[in-house]
């Protein structure tokens, strides 16, 4: 190889780059891109094009996946209910097992601003999500509950999960009407104790509670009610 070639050899080795290859779109991307955008700014700014275009696509592309966005947003909670183990119902431990379970999920939400709201207007066909409910009434039935009563009581139980999920990613916003438990306490005290006496009252009891006390308060609730059928 003379001169010339070589010059020609080096530079075709370290020319132009070859074209890149493009990742697919998958389900699994797009949950995960899903995922990130509500994590860094909540649920109201997922949209089906947002999704697209954080993942250099259009819309198109991801309807060969998913069918909508009531099918993207099964598709998350199903990946957060995929993370929780339910344990091995024990008739011994029936309420903290179903305790914690409830508190593992509450856990998911928490971790996606507003992501419970999806949960709230959705009827779970996910099989990761019946995977969970079918721990959680496995567990309620190990305390010999009652089958209608265990079965209510799973769906009241994730139902308050998530409720209380998205009043907590509500609490603090720049744009909430309430930023926090002071400033309610004020406006209860400063009602007009012949109309509201009670809530005037007692604005420090209907607004205490530190991290999780409501949380703990009112699953205990449901379970010691429960646990009077069983």
């Amino acid at each position: 190889m003379n001169a010339r070639e070589r010059r020609a050899a080096r530079q075709a080795a370290v020319g132009d780059p070859a074209p890149a290859v493009r990742t697919p779109i998958t389900p699994d991307r797009i949950v995960d891109t899903a995922l990130r955008i509500v994590a860094e700014e909540g649920y109201e700014a997922l949209t089906m094009r947002r999704v697209a275009t954080t993942l250099g696509t259009g819309p198109a592309s991801l309807y060969a996946h998913v069918v909508n966005k009531a099918d993207l947003d099964e598709l998350l909670i199903g990946r957060l209910c995929a993370e929780i183990v339910p344990p091995e119902p024990d008739p011994a431990r029936w309420r903290a097992q179903a305790h914690d379970l409830a508190a593992a999920l509450r856990d998911q939400y928490l971790r996606f601003p507003g992501i419970s709201r999806a949960a709230l207007a959705m009827a779970a066909t996910d099989l990761a999500v019946l995977r969970l409910q079918e721990g959680l009434l496995g567990v309620l039935l190990a305390g010999d509950v009652v089958p209608r009563a265990a079965a209510w009581t799973a769906d009241a139980l994730v139902l308050y999960v998530a409720a209380y999920c998205l009043e907590r990613s509500v609490v603090g916003r720049d744009d909430a009407w309430v930023r926090d438990r002071s400033e309610l306490v004020a406006r209860f005290e400063a009602l007009p104790a012949d109309r509201f006496p009670h809530v005037s009252r007692y604005a420090a009891e209907l607004t205490a509670g530190e991290g999780h006390d409501r949380f703990d308060f009112t699953v205990d609730l449901l379970l010691d009610g429960l646990a009077g059928r069983a």
